[in-house]
């Protein structure tokens, strides 16, 4: 059992995690939506990752198309990478942002490697019986679009309240003092 509060303390710190790691540039918007996630067919790829406690399970699914030309252009640029390559790196930052935020009130977190799985294991997902299930879709710069799924499955009633500031995070800059 997750509580109301505590989903929304999961949807508020998703929604920041992605407004601030999901962009490359620091200047790029990102707007996150309820709804039916947007890229990525049944049958392309999906990349899965997982933050789990002693009291819970998470799973963030970011959803892709490989044939979208403007999220290729967006995320990889003029790297040598694939689009799969640089969305785990991605995926990976923004989950480690959501990591960040629950292990102050989850000290015992640990965090998967990100791994690639066919798109046609999202409705699957109802097979783990999940205390929580959202998806979002996600637009960087009105231009590229990628769904994310949240999928929590509690061990035991999961209840707390995040302090989510929605000022813009440092992303690894140098500070002096």
């Amino acid at each position: 059992m997750i509580s109301e509060q505590a989903k929304d303390s999961i949807e508020r710190i998703f929604c920041q995690a992605a407004r601030t790691r999901l962009t490359v540039g620091a200047g790029d918007s990102c707007d996150v939506a309820h709804g039916t996630p947007h890229g990525g067919a049944a049958d392309g790829e999906v990349v899965v990752l997982t933050i789990s406690s002693i009291a819970f399970r998470l799973l963030l699914i970011l959803h892709f198309d490989h044939n979208d030309d403007a999220m290729r252009s967006y995320y990889l640029g003029a790297r040598q990478a694939t689009l799969t390559e640089s969305l785990l790196e991605i995926g990976n930052l923004c989950c480690g942002a959501m990591n960040q935020q629950l292990v102050e009130y989850f000290p015992d977190l640990g965090m998967s490697t990100p791994y690639v799985l066919s798109g046609q294991c999202v409705p699957y997902l109802d097979q783990l019986k999940p205390d929580f299930l959202v998806s979002y879709h996600v637009t960087v710069n009105r231009a590229v679009h990628l769904g994310a799924t949240l999928c929590v499955c509690a061990d035991s009633p999961l209840d707390f309240v995040a302090n989510v500031s929605e000022v813009a995070e440092s992303v690894g800059e140098l500070e002096l003092f």
